[in-house]
């Protein structure tokens, strides 16, 4: 039996993933799942490539294709040191992060998401003192810690940073949340 190939996004919430693997379908019992994870624009492109039957990405590009179906919607988190005045406050907003240095995911990895948070900022005058990118959340870490900047990442990304001395929160920006789709080929019918 042929595996079904699904990729994912590799900050996925992990929840999804999990909740994915442990379905069971009693029609298809030998039914086999294969993880693939790449970054949503490279789901996408191996979506009509034909090399996965499935998809969990985080705001993939449209196509006409694709089908999508949203199953999650989630905010940004921002990582701070603990000392950092932010972390006194149960969310933050792009205004309270004016004038500080912001460490960004690298725009290659999703530049619709990388310029809107840009875009949004600039709209409402905010700029950070410099921006530093990162292709990992991991990498983030030190410049966090010594409270020398703040870092997006996402709920997966948070997860991995959250200690010794790192905090996070919820990026309370209603224009900059993230929507997890499943996304298939329109002309698939696996």
């Amino acid at each position: 039996d042929a595996p079904f190939y699904v990729g994912r996004s590799p900050y996925t919430d992990p929840f999804l993933v999990s909740t994915l693997l442990s379905i069971q379908l009693p029609l298809f019992p030998r039914l086999k799942l294969e993880l693939v994870s790449q970054y949503s624009i490279n789901l996408v492109e191996d979506l009509l490539a034909g090399s996965l039957d499935l998809a969990i990405a985080t705001e993939p590009p449209e196509s006409s294709l694709l089908t999508q179906v949203q199953i999650a919607e989630s905010s940004f988190y921002i990582a701070m040191a603990k000392k950092e005045a932010l972390a006194a406050y149960p969310s933050v907003t792009l205004d309270q992060m004016n004038g500080r240095r912001w460490i960004l995911f690298e725009r290659k990895l999703h530049p619709p998401v990388y310029d809107s948070i840009l875009r949004v900022a600039s709209q409402r005058g905010i700029s950070p003192q410099s921006v530093q990118h990162v292709t990992a959340p991991e990498e983030a870490f030190p410049f966090v810690a010594d409270g020398a900047a703040i870092a997006f990442v996402v709920k997966a990304g948070a997860l991995l940073i959250a200690r010794n001395g790192v905090t996070v929160r919820p990026l309370a920006e209603p224009a900059l949340r993230l929507g997890t789709f499943l996304v298939s080929g329109v002309d698939d019918d696996s």
